[in-house]
């Protein structure tokens, strides 16, 4: 089933109210002292049941000038607009600046209601139209139904109706496939239920029982329990008004302005690259850093314009720029807003979000200027790419790519299904769980990591390879460990690189000595193989072949790191192989005789007591032996 919301536009005391109850038979205005002044000044709400039975939920709106900004809190849910004009007033101030909203907004559909015509003659009904027709030309509305109703009595309602009927089967319907996304426009507390809040649910859906994140403030809550239309329900979709009962969320916590959405989708930012639109009709030029109030979803946020292209914006012109926020916005790309003046709060101009999340841009900037072109007018395709380059994360999840460039969900896996079958991102898997990078990008590190590869292995040609820590910290600071350690996978995988404990090298590589060293190093390795269990201390080593500290430290690290020796204690080192040979003769003698004591080991290794416990405390770690008060057994 369609759903869809229908909202009311005009100046104050024209009958928006009135002509919701003439609808729907319910007055949406609920607080005490809008029924004693007569006028509108929160939103109310009411279902409708359409002929074609559509069940459309109903946002009226206040008409005075001092609450604008609840009238936008309210309007950016709207996807049929009916701009109220009384035709005993005619076109009045909030009647200009409420067209001004929905053409900014760009309501997908409207009717203009001509109402009160009860109190005028046909004549006058004539005059206000041809108004009308001046008023909205080259707006959103320049085409929409203009009928004429009166809510005492009752006249062109039923055509009304039709109206909406109409419009309502023309309507788009809003993405249900996607994660959710509500703007927040009333919080209340409920006795034995809690904190309950009200919005439209722009895309995606909410299921009772699920989680929701709460932005700006980074709450997670779970939904207790869902209204729609007033109605328990399991579940609610996008396209529906929809009460949602926290659990866990105090009403303090929250308010108009916050969003509701899925774990993740969005991001909180204080800058956002828009394309900027300033009302023809706006008082003066928009000067670079002009302090204004930003109205995006249910939210009004202080901001400063920072103009890309020029040091003013011209009343009807565009042109791109970058909001930098007193308080963190809350945005989606394509998301559309309303900029009013700081002082005196007038409705000057608008735009469309271009990108949620950017980072500083520099003023008068040809390649910005190109980006940003790029992101408002480009491909699905382009679009993620553009992402993916920019951001600079370099490997991506599929969450990442989901939330980063504000897209459908739909289109952006399409998008980017598409972009790997060409070749242009490279998709692969780690612990099970896929990542993507951008070919280039790819290629690019690649290089990076071959060459510096080359080079520590020229320097270092003693050592297995570079650690990982400092291979990130050199070439990848931009990744965490687990995409980092995911990248490596793909470039051992593709035999660029071998992996051996905490080190990097290239494939083929093995550590040894330069030529100029083979026989230092064979002599070296001689000498440990000769001397048995009367090894020569390492500063000897080092005082005999003349080895720098530093080169020192290389050579007796390549030794123990390739099994050549070992290190029992400090200064002792045994080779490799004639500890394999202890440990088969200690093995054997205690086969034969059940234990074996400090001096027998030593008179079987034929060396002194300075190696023999050395020798004997290493066979103990290593479990072949075990030491009972003053002699071995086997393990």
């Amino acid at each position: 089933m369609k759903h869809f919301i229908i909202g009311t536009a005009g100046h104050v005391d024209h009958g928006k109210t009135m002509l919701i109850k003439a609808l729907t038979g319910k007055d949406t205005d609920r607080l005490k002292e809008e029924k004693e002044r007569g006028i509108s000044i929160e939103l109310g709400f009411a279902p409708f049941t359409l002929p074609s039975g559509i069940l459309a939920g109903v946002v009226d709106v206040p008409g005075h000038e001092r609450f604008i900004k609840n009238m936008l809190a309210g309007v950016g849910g709207m996807d049929l607009v009916l701009l109220v004009i009384a035709a005993d007033e005619g076109i009045m101030p909030q009647t200009r600046e409420h067209l001004d909203i929905i053409d900014l907004l760009s309501i997908p559909r409207g009717i203009v209601v001509i109402t009160k015509t009860d109190m005028v003659e046909e004549e006058w009904i004539d005059l206000v139209k041809e108004e009308i027709m001046e008023l909205v030309e080259g707006t959103v509305l320049e085409s929409a139904p203009v009928t004429e109703v009166s809510a005492v009595t009752g006249r062109g309602i039923p055509e009304l109706i039709g109206l909406i009927d109409q419009a309502a089967a023309q309507l788009k319907e809003r993405p249900v496939s996607g994660r959710a996304r509500m703007p927040v426009d009333r919080v209340f507390s409920m006795t034995g239920f809690g904190t309950v809040v009200t919005g439209t649910l722009l895309e995606g859906s909410l299921t009772v029982g699920g989680t929701v994140e709460i932005l700006p403030e980074k709450l997670e809550a779970r939904i207790r329990g869902l209204q729609v239309h007033g109605k328990k329900t399991g579940d609610a979709v996008a396209g529906q008004r929809v009460a949602v009962n926290l659990a866990g969320i105090e009403k303090e916590e929250i308010g108009r302005g916050s969003v509701l959405a899925a774990p993740g989708l969005l991001k909180t930012s204080h800058r956002a690259d828009v394309k900027l639109r300033l009302l023809p009709g706006a008082a003066k030029p928009l000067a670079n850093r002009a302090r204004v109030r930003v109205h995006i979803g249910t939210s009004e946020i202080l901001a400063r314009v920072i103009l890309l292209e020029n040091d003013e914006l011209e009343p009807g012109k565009a042109g791109f720029a970058q909001l930098e926020c007193e308080e963190p916005i809350v945005a989606a790309r394509g998301d559309l807003f309303v900029v009013r003046s700081y002082s005196p709060m007038r409705t000057i101009g608008g735009g469309k979000v271009i990108d949620s999340g950017p980072p500083k841009r520099k003023r008068l900037n040809p390649a910005v200027i190109e980006t940003l072109k790029t992101k408002e007018k480009g491909t699905p395709e382009e679009l993620l790419q553009e992402f993916m380059y920019s951001s600079g994360q370099q490997v991506y999840t599929l969450d990442d790519l989901l939330r980063g460039p504000g897209m459908d969900e739909a289109v952006t896996r399409d998008s980017l299904a598409l972009l790997v079958s060409q070749g242009l991102v490279k998709q692969f898997s780690a612990d099970n769980k896929s990542y993507f990078i951008l070919e280039p990008v790819l290629r690019q590190k690649e290089q990076e990591l071959s060459e510096n590869l080359e080079k520590y292995h020229n320097k270092y040609p003693l050592r297995q390879g570079i650690s990982k820590e400092e291979t990130r910290s050199r070439l990848f600071s931009r990744l965490n460990n687990k995409q980092f350690n995911a990248l490596l996978e793909l470039y051992r995988v593709s035999g660029l690189i071998k992996i051996t404990g905490d080190n990097i090298s290239k494939n083929q590589f093995e550590p040894r000595p330069g030529k100029d060293r083979e026989q230092v190093f064979k002599t070296i390795t001689e000498r440990y193989l000769s001397t048995g269990f009367q090894t020569p201390g390492w500063d000897e080593i080092t005082g005999e072949f003349k080895l720098s500290q530093a080169e020192s430290e290389e050579v007796l690290n390549f030794f123990i790191n390739r099994g050549l020796l070992v290190k029992l204690e400090d200064n002792i080192l045994i080779h490799v192989e004639n500890l394999e040979g202890a440990r088969n003769a200690i093995v054997q003698f205690l086969r034969e005789h059940g234990e074996m004591s400090l001096g027998e080991a030593r008179d079987l290794l034929n060396t002194s007591r300075k190696y023999a416990l050395p020798v004997m405390n290493y066979f103990d770690r290593e479990k072949v032996t075990r030491r009972m008060d003053d002699k071995r057994v086997l393990y």
